[in-house]
């Protein structure tokens, strides 16, 4: 029995250190949540100030149609489509949702369509779900990480969208990439550590989304001089509400990821709880036992003595 109650002494001392781990990741989680809160708050004023810009300048005059208008015929091209995972551990249902929500939204979408994933694991389950993945990035590890991830999908996969001065329409550009839509999809952050899946069509930048621009109301009486000229102005806030727009999902994204592993973090340690609670009930029955049994022997041998003293 000595035995038996070493061996629940060990699995004590190792719940004991499990706590110890799940505790830290709990708190490293905690922390990045945070940070990643911050970020998306700041961008969001970013993102509105960029809003905001663009609308000043339709305001300002209606520029040429083939730089706000979606060309006729969209669905004749390729819809991007890039899908924000992560390849980081105890995270619970977090690629498989995202994943799910891309199939069945993509199902409805007419067209071909060229995916790429973020996140090694979030591909094989879109494998599974009979999705092809075209590309796959690493996902970023922090902030810093964001931005060449950002600009490389601005880069490589938006070409054509930035191709001769930001051609918005989603047409045919440069190297034969023919995307008339793009879509994000990633799980939105939200509060008490919970998240949802969540789509952003990104292009085209189409009339429906320059009338939406001109129905914000502008926080001055008047409106701002356009610096170098409309077009150029307009190109340089394209530019950057499509990099604030990567951005924002990908910390939204990360701040999602690091609220599922805390919830997970926080069940672990309720369970590790219970579990050391029983353990430590298991150990004390048994050394009670092994008490008891140690008394009755003492007992029983004062008895035999007694007897053969008579």
């Amino acid at each position: 029995m000595s035995d038996t109650t070493a061996s629940i002494r060990r699995k004590i001392e190792g719940v004991k250190d499990l706590r110890s781990v799940v505790s830290t990741m709990k708190a490293l989680a905690a922390a990045n949540i945070g940070q990643y809160e911050k970020s998306t708050l700041a961008l969001k004023d970013y993102y509105r100030s960029v809003q905001l810009g663009l609308s000043a300048c339709f305001r300002a005059g209606t520029p040429p149609a083939r730089h706000v208008a979606a060309k006729t015929g969209a669905n004749r091209g390729v819809t991007g489509v890039i899908v924000l995972g992560t390849d980081h551990g105890l995270v619970g249902q977090f690629n498989e949702s995202i994943a799910l929500h891309a199939a069945q939204t993509l199902a409805l979408l007419p067209g071909r369509k060229k995916i790429w994933a973020v996140g090694e694991r979030v591909q094989d389950r879109l494998v599974d779900l009979g999705i092809s993945v075209a590309e796959v990035f690493a996902v970023p590890l922090s902030i810093k990480s964001i931005i060449p991830l950002t600009g490389e999908i601005l880069l490589r996969i938006l070409a054509p969208a930035l191709s001769e001065g930001v051609n918005v329409e989603g047409a045919e550009g440069k190297g034969g990439n023919e995307m008339n839509t793009f879509y994000l999809f990633y799980n939105a952050y939200r509060s008490g550590l919970t998240y949802e899946p969540f789509h952003q069509r990104l292009l085209p930048l189409d009339e429906s989304w320059r009338r939406e621009l001109l129905q914000l109301p502008w926080p001055a009486r008047n409106l701002p001089e356009m610096v170098g000229g409309n077009i150029v102005t307009l190109h340089a806030l394209i530019r950057e509400y499509l990099f604030a727009s990567l951005f924002l999902a990908c910390a939204e994204s990360l701040a999602s990821e690091n609220g599922s592993r805390l919830a997970a973090m926080e069940r672990a340690e309720k369970n590790i709880d219970e579990l050391s609670t029983e353990l430590q009930k298991t150990f004390n029955r048994l050394r009670q036992s092994r008490i008891d049994e140690e008394l009755f022997d003492v007992i029983a041998g004062v008895e035999a003595a007694r007897g053969e003293a008579k």
